[in-house]
Order: C-alpha cells, then sequence, then structure tokens
C-alpha cells in the first residue's frame, strides 16, 4: 500500500495557549502512530487565537481515525479535525 497526505485544522483551548508545545506533542503522537508530519502552519482565526493546520503522509492500510483521537488528546486541545485527506502517487 501507499502512503496518504492528510491534514488536520488543530484548534488550542485558548490565544494564549503555547502553540509550539501542540505541535511538538502532535508530531510525537503522529510518528508513534507510523506516520511523518511534513509541515506545520499558524492560521490567524481572530482575537489573537489561531489554529494548526498539520500536514503528514500516513499508511493508508491504517486508520486515519487514529490520528485525529491522539490528536484530540493532547494537553490544551479544544478539537483536532481532519480537513483533507488524499492518495500520494509515487
Amino acid at each position: 500500500m501507499g502512503m496518504a497526505g492528510v491534514q488536520f485544522k488543530i484548534m488550542p483551548e485558548s490565544a494564549e495557549t503555547n502553540l509550539d508545545e501542540i505541535v511538538k506533542s502532535a508530531t510525537s503522537k503522529i510518528e508513534e502512530l507510523g506516520g511523518k508530519v511534513s509541515s506545520s502552519e499558524e492560521v490567524p482565526i481572530a482575537f489573537g487565537l489561531k489554529s494548526i493546520t498539520l500536514t503528514l503522509a500516513y499508511p493508508e492500510e491504517k486508520e486515519v481515525d487514529n490520528v485525529g483521537n491522539a490528536l484530540n488528546e493532547i494537553e490544551n486541545v479544544s478539537s483536532a479535525e481532519m480537513i483533507d485527506y488524499r492518495r500520494a502517487l509515487g
């Protein structure tokens, strides 16, 4: 099987939340599940609040829902949702 390109949007609990710590924890959890984070981007929402968009490569044969569940368990994360899933050719 191949790899899929997946994006998750992570919302922190507040504007004061340390986004770098969330990215570090998310990267660790994703690697434990067999994925690899290729990029992270902070996206302004409103009133100083920013979301994180994580782009990762994840094996197609594995359940991507496991990643969402793991991201939602991170401290100071309000929500995490998959926003894109694409098969990677190669």
